[in-house]
């Protein structure tokens, strides 16, 4: 999660207090990597409304990748984001540091500024907006374990999450994702009670925003859900988890295809929890269990959205496969194939 150092945060009241930017003392900001010829003609082929991006960008582990120098975590989220916007290939990027609490749209703006004019970025929005309940966690405090009264709450999200995410990124907004973590959906009344508070939600917020909704749990994969979400214009988003099932499946659920927008998060191999694949992957500089039946699927799933004219915006964590920009080479080049380039 990029930050240019801790910021003072209350997680439930949503304020913030933004550190003032910072520059680095080196003589030279961190740059983009040295491209190759292949990659650079890959990336003049693929078509503009296909957007691959990894899930941030603060890695060391990618020099050579993205970035021509090794540089220390905290110094690429300050300055890493101008070089990898230069990548022929990497389109977009997932913010996810907003997932754990709102951000200005000072910051927001600081982002958009760093980024070519076609590049888009992909939002993740306060958990507070899609949890039933606190987690019975530490970090959550006095409120974990205990019933979340901002859960689809429209006035907190149009406030705190819509509002400077609009503001701050202006053109360069991409999806706005709201993710559902796995919870037990007792908690908001079963899967067709949370297709009607789910209309509600979409239905008070503000017009205009590429709305997604990422879930992660399979019961919530319904037809009231898919029809919900086509009527609100909201785009579901396919979520490459190993508790989910298979992408091409999603896809008929959810109609994905028929939506504003194809939204993809590409986010771990079927085998592995979160912290097995970190320990197995980091730091994240080569591809370690390549995942070609995922990325096939995806790089159809992609052609199919292009030739209806829709974009496509895929997020690749590094624990999908090992390497992110990596994997984002591979699918662009699937991509790149299936489409006769």
């Amino acid at each position: 999660m990029p930050s240019r150092e801790p910021s003072q945060l209350n997680l439930f009241t949503g304020a913030v207090s933004e550190p003032p930017p910072r520059r680095s003392r080196r003589a030279e900001p961190v740059g983009p990597a040295p491209v190759a010829d292949d990659v650079r003609a890959l990336g003049e082929r693929l078509p503009p409304g296909i957007h691959l991006g990894t899930s941030s960008w603060a890695f060391p582990g990618w020099t050579g990748i993205v970035y021509d120098r090794e540089a220390a975590q905290a110094t690429l989220a300050r300055e890493g984001l101008l070089a990898y916007g230069r990548h022929p290939v990497l389109r977009t990027v997932g913010v996810d540091r907003t997932f754990y609490g709102p951000i200005s749209s000072i910051t927001f703006s600081e982002y958009a500024a760093q980024v070519p004019e076609a590049f888009r970025l992909l939002v993740k929005a306060h958990e507070v907006c899609t949890l039933a309940r606190y987690p019975a966690h530490e970090r959550y405090g006095v409120h974990r374990g205990q019933p979340n009264d901002r859960f689809l709450n429209a006035s907190y999200a149009a406030d705190m999450v819509v509002a400077p995410f609009v503001e701050g990124l202006g053109d360069k907004a991409g999806p706005l994702v709201f993710q559902f973590p796995p919870q037990d959906t007792r908690g908001f009344g079963g899967p067709a009670r949370f297709v009607e508070r789910l209309h509600a939600f979409f239905a008070a917020l503000p017009r205009g925003p590429l709305y997604a909704v990422e879930v992660r749990n399979e019961e919530l994969l319904t037809e009231g859900f898919a029809q919900a979400l086509e009527e609100l214009g909201v785009c579901p988003v396919l979520s490459v988890w190993r508790q989910m099932p298979p992408v091409v499946q999603q896809v008929l659920r959810t109609r994905a295809l028929t939506s504003r927008a194809l939204v993809v998060r590409w986010m771990l191999p079927p085998h592995l929890g979160y912290e097995e694949a970190r320990a197995r992957y980091a730091p994240f500089h080569t591809l370690v269990d390549e995942d070609t039946v995922t990325r096939e699927a995806l790089a159809g799933v992609c052609a199919a959205a292009t030739r209806k004219g829709l974009p496509s915006y895929v997020i690749i964590n590094n624990k999908a496969e090992g390497s992110a920009p990596r994997s984002a080479l591979k699918l662009a080049a699937s991509i790149d194939a299936v489409l006769g380039g």
